[in-house]
């Protein structure tokens, strides 16, 4: 099947085909014909990478009307990056189609440069939601005649905590819109959002539901804890040619790690959160041309990434959601090429890993940390691959060659080829075989699984704490029980039953050391967001003075959900 056969018109068929556009992928050969024929709701599931821009994008152009200056299409996505690359692509496919506007509206950025834009009127709005809502607060967006809207990436707003926003935004649509909703995993979440806005919605699955991308090799290698990082090491330095995408859980791990790599020489750099908007774009710029070979980032900050030649995917830290562990895979083997997403794990994590296999369909394989050995050969051979292929300008050196042949004379070739490799073999051999060996094997406890949620059980002696803090935070049973046992100097062994809900947590401990947690853990700092730890009356979760009510729990819900979106919304 050609593209030419899906229903589009010629200025969109054509500005397609310079762009070299010619089979539609399996996710745009289903939704393009379904969404220009039918006036229906479309839930489109697919893998990242496999094209789902296009899949929505050209039918929603098709079906613009551009002598018409009101907005008739809205594409909702995660992140500032996402959004900008989707009006670009947008723009790219309709360059042909004179009158057409595109305006894409974002946090970060001039809200009043994006209000100058939107009062001369545009066809098609591309926002991410924070900064939509509050253009739709001020009167700025007219959505009441919009005919599609699109949720790019849905699950990512979900997971970012954006579902109010979401929620508000489609009350300000009309009723007989069309909801084409595109994922690539299907929570529950995202399943309610379907239910509550869409009637009867034609469903395409690419693959499985929250399949992995078949284009994708998964490996992991088992560490012990203290060795993350020398494995991290082992693991660039045998693969020499990689333009990679390394994740971290934190902000704080993502600055270490890139500072680490960095002083040891590598061409790295970090993004994340704390680094201002002007910062994250020259550092995605120098990434995009490959002047940048690593780029360590947060799940936050990395979403919208589209680069399609990424060689490698490596986790750091698995992250706290299967989910996740989809989207930062996908960032790998986009467009049809292959990849590699490479796990770094502990000896108590090998039930994650089973349980990534069985949500995501596909078998990772067990691999052995490089040995210097096997590092020093992948090195000398790119050293040698780099020699034998380098461009030589005769003349521009020809001046410089009577000195170097004069210094190299008394060598033969067989000495220049033993120093070159020994120039590589001894800045390896002396790091990694003071390291020693660095695998290690998987506990036969086993260890956490995804969403337990829990740690321990309760006993008799244990005092039950509340913490303000949750998923919606980015906090997990590992954050929490680090500042626990780094706030009040108490071994972890002490530290109990650990429930991490969507908004709030609660953790047990021993109940001797309550006046000492209490007070050492008074305004932590955790990801920009201060702690606040009280005592509880129960070890079901109570907290001090009596529980509160379901109403009162939920309005502190919302308004810890306000209270937080600022620092979500940057994205």
């Amino acid at each position: 099947m050609t593209f030419n056969e899906l229903g589009l018109k010629d200025s969109i068929l054509s500005a397609i085909g310079d762009l070299g556009y010619e089979k539609p992928t399996p996710i745009q050969q289903e939704a393009i014909p379904f969404l220009i024929e039918n006036q229906g709701d479309l839930v489109g599931l697919a893998s990242t990478g496999t094209g789902k821009t296009a899949a929505f994008g050209l039918p929603l152009l098709n079906q613009t009307d551009e002598t018409d200056r009101i907005t008739q299409g809205l594409v909702i996505c995660p992140t500032r990056e996402l959004c900008i690359q989707i009006a670009n692509d947008l723009e790219n496919y309709s360059k042909n189609i004179k009158g057409l506007d595109i305006i894409a509206v974002y946090g970060g950025s001039d809200i009043q440069k994006q209000i100058r834009k939107l009062d001369k009127g545009a066809q098609i709005v591309v926002a991410t939601p924070g900064r939509l809502v509050d253009l739709i607060k001020r009167k700025k967006v007219r959505l009441r005649n919009v005919d599609a809207v699109v949720l790019d990436e849905a699950d990512e707003m979900l997971n970012m905590g954006f579902k109010e926003d979401i929620d508000f935004i489609l009350d300000e649509t009309p009723v007989h819109k069309s909801v084409w909703l595109f994922s690539a995993t299907m929570p529950k979440a995202v399943s309610q959002i379907a239910k509550n806005y869409m009637e009867s919605p034609f469903e395409i699955t690419v693959g499985q539901k929250n399949e992995g991308n078949k284009n994708i090799e998964h490996h992991y290698y088992v560490v012990k804890e203290r060795d993350r990082f020398a494995a991290l090491k082992a693991i660039i330095d045998y693969h020499p040619s990689m333009y990679g995408l390394i994740f971290c859980r934190t902000r704080r791990d993502t600055a270490e790690v890139a500072d680490k790599l960095m002083a040891n020489g590598y061409n790295a750099e970090p993004l994340h959160g704390d680094l201002s908007q002007a910062q994250r774009d020259r550092v995605m710029e120098k990434f995009r041309q490959r002047t940048l070979q690593i780029l360590v980032a947060t799940d936050v900050a990395a979403r919208g990434i589209d680069v399609d030649d990424i060689t490698h995917v490596i986790h750091h830290k698995l992250p706290e959601d299967v989910e996740n562990y989809t989207h930062r895979s996908g960032r790998t083997a986009r467009a049809g090429r292959k990849g590699v997403s490479l796990a770094i794990i502990n000896t108590k994590e090998g039930r994650k890993i089973k349980t990534i296999e069985r949500i995501i369909k596909t078998k990772f394989q067990s691999k052995d940390v490089p040995t210097v050995n096997d590092i020093c050969e992948k090195q000398v051979v790119n050293t040698v691959d780099k020699l034998t292929t380098v461009e030589v300008d005769e003349k521009a050196i020809e001046k410089h060659m009577d000195v170097a042949l004069e210094k190299l004379e008394s060598y033969t070739k067989e000495d220049l080829i033993k120093r070159i490799v020994a120039s590589e073999f001894n800045r390896f051999k002396k790091f990694y075989e003071k390291e020693g060996n660095l695998n290690a094997r998987l506990s036969d406890k086993g260890g956490d699984d995804f969403g337990r949620g829990r740690r321990g059980s309760s006993n008799s002696n244990a005092q039950r704490f509340f913490v303000n803090l949750g998923k919606k935070d980015g906090f997990n049973q590992g954050a929490l029980l680090r500042i626990v046992c780094d706030s009040s100097g108490i071994n972890k062994s002490l530290v109990g039953k650990i429930d991490i809900m969507n908004n709030f947590s609660f953790f047990d401990a021993d109940k001797s050391y309550t006046d000492a947690i209490i007070k050492s853990m008074q305004n932590v700092n955790f990801e920009g967001k201060v702690l606040n730890v009280e005592k509880t009356n129960s070890s079901s979760g109570g907290r001090k003075g009596g529980r509160r009510s379901n109403e009162s729990r939920g309005k502190g819900r919302r308004n810890s959900s306000r209270r937080n979106q600022k620092s979500k919304r940057r994205y």
